[in-house]
């Protein structure tokens, strides 16, 4: 048994739903807006690309290191953007959060809040993690307030970790969240929605 198993998370007009090659088009039309593949600092397929990038997550979905959502509008299925948990290690509980991106017409909206509150809660409440964490470019400032706005910890910088799309070599930073900080986080995460409503 996996220890992340397939599970639709909902909450909020979003669902998270276990990746699959039937989102093939949808995922290639949410990069499409916003030309997301342009961005250096991510990890969005170019549009000849998705196939592939879809059938590299569902393998490393099989070797248990990673488990991708299509973030998709509940009402109309429409998928919004990518997410995942990766380097999953079930004997210490600990997974990570990333390979998410949102169509630009998405970002700046509820959906990354309530996609982080469905997996940090899933993480926390029904995987039993003790830690969850998360990875970013040095680079991608965006993505540090993001992490940094959930109340994740900065562990420190990885010098020299990974190749780009487009050669140059990154500095990784990583955050990291204890069980025992998720009630307050959620409490948070729960109050920012509240807001928006």
């Amino acid at each position: 048994m996996a220890f992340v198993e397939p599970v639709t998370l909902r909450a909020n007009g979003v669902a998270l739903i276990p990746l699959s090659l039937d989102h093939e088009d949808g995922l290639r039309t949410a990069a499409a807006d916003g030309e997301l593949w342009k961005l250096r600092v991510t990890s969005v397929p170019e549009p000849e690309q998705t196939r592939a990038y879809i059938e590299t997550a569902l393998q490393m979905r099989n070797e248990g290191h990673r488990f991708a959502f299509a973030v998709t509008e509940e009402a109309t299925g429409k998928v919004l953007g990518c997410t995942s948990y990766h380097d999953i290690i079930p004997a210490v509980k600990r997974v990570e959060i990333g390979w998410t991106w949102y169509a630009k017409s998405t970002q700046r909206t509820h959906v990354n809040t309530t996609c982080k509150l469905l997996m940090m809660g899933h993480a926390f409440d029904t995987l039993g993690c003790q830690v969850v964490g998360w990875r970013t470019d040095n680079y991608n400032f965006a993505s540090q307030t993001a992490i940094e706005r959930l109340g994740a910890k900065k562990d420190g910088v990885i010098r020299g970790h990974a190749l780009r799309r487009d050669g140059t070599v990154r500095d990784t930073v990583m955050y990291s969240m204890r069980a025992g900080e998720w009630p307050e986080t959620k409490a948070q995460l729960l109050y920012l929605l509240a807001r928006r409503a």
